[in-house]
């Protein structure tokens, strides 16, 4: 009898011991991107870590704000624990129920699988410049590693190495951020200027605008093949400014040696550009603006920080998965932010442009998204979501006060895009 009562024991004993060894490796480890997570930034760095490891991530688009699900590793759950990130691990149970949830088709959500490492670049002068870039400050944040490339490196046709290009506040047209008024007897502003011209002619270029137009046509060709070109700021109107411009002179004689071509800034070719049409460009020289795409000098007079939000758009999860992952948040009103390119006039968007957020009491447009041959763009308007008006010689924002921006959510939204299993995008 002893023997029998022994042996049971045994066996109640491997039984259990079985059930929580499958347990444990059969569980999830479940991100949430709702409220609830501690530090929504560095979430986002867990999960370009694992993609690294060859390891397949679930993103679920509206699911507690966007959250990840992966396979439970210790290594995974103690590197959670290492960045302060929030997680639960569930049993093999839970992570198919909550799947079944998501699949249902009456549900507006729906599961991304991540299986990429993005390969990143961020087009940034070499030179000291008196602002930082608030992608290179979330990406070093989430710990997610990239490559800074200029001018040089993209005419030398680096850009198909990688599968995501940044650009942030940079002049596209040539006229060196407009800054010549205010800055033009400032060291840091006259040797911007002689390297841009010593880049110009070392590539056989007259003008830093002809320079600058290479460059735009050079990423114009990324994003046909296949790229993501994600820009903020500055970057984002210059952008296709300079493709509108192209064969034609706007700068004055301060930034290309001499005047406006008469007639010029009339001949614009709209036909060029990513997401703008019937704009004009601004030519007074000592005026600190491009084109009149950008709401910075007409905002002045009706809004501010009190009253600058701007609100996502809801997507289809199931039907238009692209823009869904592009607007993940915890959040639906955001906190505006102003740049040197603060918004974007509605009037000038283009009919096919997505609209992913706006600001419709004011009539602007601050998050905007379309595609480009086999590729994608995205335009960001403002400099740092979390410094409400970014100046010259400004520090540079610790993220560590900002955890959970959604603002800067945004921005890495867009970093984990490409790491997306491609779906046909839905018209």
């Amino acid at each position: 009898m002893k023997k029998i009562i022994s042996k049971l024991k045994i066996l109640v004993l491997v039984i259990l011991f079985s059930v929580s060894t499958t347990t444990v490796f059969a569980a999830y480890i479940l991100i949430p991107m709702d409220r609830t997570q501690s530090n929504h930034l560095k979430a986002y760095g867990i999960a370009y870590w694992i993609l690294q490891r060859d390891i397949e991530i679930s993103w679920l688009l509206n699911y507690r704000g966007g959250s990840y699900l992966i396979p439970w590793h210790e290594a995974f759950e103690k590197e959670c624990k290492l960045r302060n990130v929030s997680y639960q691990v569930i049993a093999d149970a839970q992570a198919n129920a909550i799947l079944y949830e998501i699949g249902d088709m009456g549900s507006n959500m729906d599961e991304m699988k991540l299986q990429k490492v993005p390969r990143i670049a961020v087009y940034s002068p070499k030179n000291k410049l008196p602002w930082d870039d608030a992608v290179t400050l979330v990406l070093a944040y989430a710990e997610i590693p990239y490559d800074i490339i200029y001018d040089d490196e993209v005419l030398e046709g680096v850009l198909p190495l990688y599968d995501w290009l940044h650009l942030h506040h940079e002049d596209f047209s040539g006229q060196f951020g407009k800054f010549w008024a205010r800055y033009r007897h400032f060291p840091w502003y006259q040797d911007d200027v002689r390297m841009q011209e010593a880049t110009a002619a070392r590539h056989g270029f007259q003008k830093v605008s002809q320079l600058k137009l290479a460059v735009v046509n050079k990423i114009r060709e990324f994003v046909a093949g296949g790229g993501y070109m994600f820009a903020m700021c500055s970057a984002t109107d210059s952008y296709d400014v300079a493709l509108a411009a192209e064969g034609l002179d706007i700068c004055d004689v301060m930034f290309d040696g001499d005047p406006i071509r008469p007639g010029d800034p009339e001949r614009l070719n709209y036909h060029n550009c990513f997401a703008f049409t019937d704009f004009s460009v601004v030519t007074n020289p000592t005026e600190y603006e491009i084109s009149n795409i950008d709401v910075t000098n007409y905002r002045s007079r009706s809004i501010n920080q009190n009253n600058d939000f701007f609100t996502l758009f809801d997507f289809s999860a199931k039907w238009d998965p692209v823009p869904t992952m592009l607007t993940q948040n915890h959040e639906k009103v955001l906190k505006g932010f102003m740049g040197q390119t603060t918004a974007f006039n509605k009037d000038f968007v283009k009919s096919e442009v997505i609209v992913l957020g706006d600001n419709k009491s004011f009539h602007e447009d601050r998050y905007i998204h379309g595609t480009f041959g086999n590729g994608f763009w995205t335009f960001y308007g403002g400099h740092d979501p979390e410094d409400y008006q970014h100046l010259v010689g400004d520090p540079p924002t610790e993220l560590d006060m900002y955890p959970n921006s959604p603002g800067y959510r945004l921005i890495l939204n867009n970093v984990l895009f490409p790491a997306a299993k491609k779906k046909k995008q839905k018209t």
